[in-house]
């Protein structure tokens, strides 16, 4: 009896890799600008390439998933203006229009609040957690790394916890930039993210003018410029 329910259990597993393997996700390209689409494939698949996967119909669904995420986003805060327009067009003024506006502000919110996490619950269907960082590292420009690593070259004598607390504040800013509407605001999470890193090193007792002087004639040596 005990072999009968583990063969069964065995065929339903079988089942659900199967049907996951053979679902196409399709691409949500209806009604869509011919140009934007274009554009989006190509900035999906531009990532989807750093991921070197072997099969051609996983390495389709993911890079439609990472497209399907760019148009959802772009349906969110297209979404907001809209409303915000209308409310700005219309005669409510005073409280009432800035309920109205902080409404707007929620619903965008809470839109972008489910989309984060349907985002990697859907890649990993197709995806390993390493994966999903490098999907997640390609859409927000590799800032995180780019970022701890000249900070960790600026300033050599870091500690260890420091430079554990410097890539957690940089992988939560990332979280963050994931939702940002465009390059500028993505870039903008970082720099805030930035500051309280500076914050936290002037904190440490480091004279980051010096740091950055210091780093700088380092690189210049090495012919490298800033």
């Amino acid at each position: 009896m005990k072999k009968k329910q583990i063969n069964i259990l065995q065929f339903v597993l079988l089942f659900l890799l199967f049907t996951v393997s053979a679902s196409a996700i399709e691409l949500d390209s209806l009604k869509r600008n011919p140009k934007y689409i274009e554009s989006i494939i190509s900035r999906s698949q531009k990532i989807v390439d750093k991921l070197e996967l072997k099969d051609p119909s996983v390495s389709i669904n993911v890079r439609n998933i990472i497209a399907n995420r760019y148009f959802h986003l772009n349906d969110i805060y297209d979404k907001r203006d809209a409303n915000v327009k209308k409310i700005k067009e219309s005669s409510i003024t005073g409280a009432q229009k800035n309920a109205a506006l902080i409404a707007i502000d929620n619903e965008k919110e809470a839109a972008l609040y489910r989309s984060h996490f349907a985002f990697p619950s859907d890649l990993s269907l197709y995806l390993t957690e390493k994966q999903i960082e490098v999907v997640k590292d390609g859409i927000t420009y590799g800032v995180v790394m780019v970022t701890y690593n000249a900070t960790l070259d600026m300033i050599p004598s870091l500690k260890t916890n420091e430079k554990k607390q410097i890539l957690v504040w940089l992988v939560e800013a990332r979280e963050f930039a994931l939702d940002a509407e465009n390059s500028n605001q993505k870039h903008a999470v970082f720099g805030k993210y930035k500051g309280r890193i500076n914050n936290y090193l002037s904190g440490k007792g480091y004279d980051l003018t010096k740091e950055r002087t210091d780093w700088a004639k380092r690189l210049k040596t090495k012919g490298v410029k800033l």
